[in-house]
């Protein structure tokens, strides 16, 4: 069973006092909030378009947690920059996120995180979505919010491209070492 659980959450943004307009908000515009993540349009319009990468999660918390889910929220997010780093000694991909506060950064993997961390993480990327939501409804900023979305997409594709490229130098690489051991050995 999932730690996470979108309705849950949702429900505990109602009885909140400072998290319960966002909800109301967003369901006189939208509708409302029912159903899984899975089934909301900034989901269906937006984070599933960015595709899964495997990377690296804390083994005591592999289970416990949609990572996937997890990944399309930093990827998708406004308020955090990520990197998807490979470890070498791992032979994995490690998720960088940034959090820029002031002048200050803070960077973390998430492989390091603790189950009430990557919680929060959820809760915070989530709400993130649904105010972004709101404000391109009532806003003129739709245009310039559709903007940046686009951007992060066009980055992540731009990612998959350079990994696929690097996977593939390596590949070649290996096999030109292999073909080179066979030579030495036929001398």
């Amino acid at each position: 069973m999932l730690l996470f659980n979108f309705q849950d959450f949702i429900s505990e943004m109602r009885e909140k006092a400072d998290k319960k307009e966002i909800v109301e908000k967003y369901e006189q515009l939208y509708g409302p909030i029912q159903g899984d993540i899975y089934d909301q349009v900034r989901y269906t319009d937006y984070l599933s378009k960015f595709s899964y990468v495997e990377y690296a999660t804390s083994e005591e918390l592999s289970d416990d947690f949609d990572w996937d889910l997890l990944q399309k929220l930093v990827l998708g997010s406004f308020s955090s920059d990520y990197e998807l780093k490979f470890d070498q000694e791992k032979h994995e991909y490690e998720l960088y996120i940034a959090v820029k506060n002031g002048d200050q950064s803070v960077v973390k993997t998430l492989s390091e995180l603790w189950s009430f961390q990557v919680l929060r993480l959820y809760e915070i990327y989530i709400e993130e979505q649904l105010n972004l939501h709101i404000l391109k409804a009532e806003d003129e900023d739709q245009g310039a919010i559709d903007a940046q979305r686009e951007v992060r997409l066009k980055n992540w594709g731009a990612i998959l491209d350079t990994m696929d490229r690097v996977q593939l130098a390596e590949e070649v690489k290996a096999s030109q070492e292999e073909m080179l051991g066979d030579l030495m050995g036929q001398l």
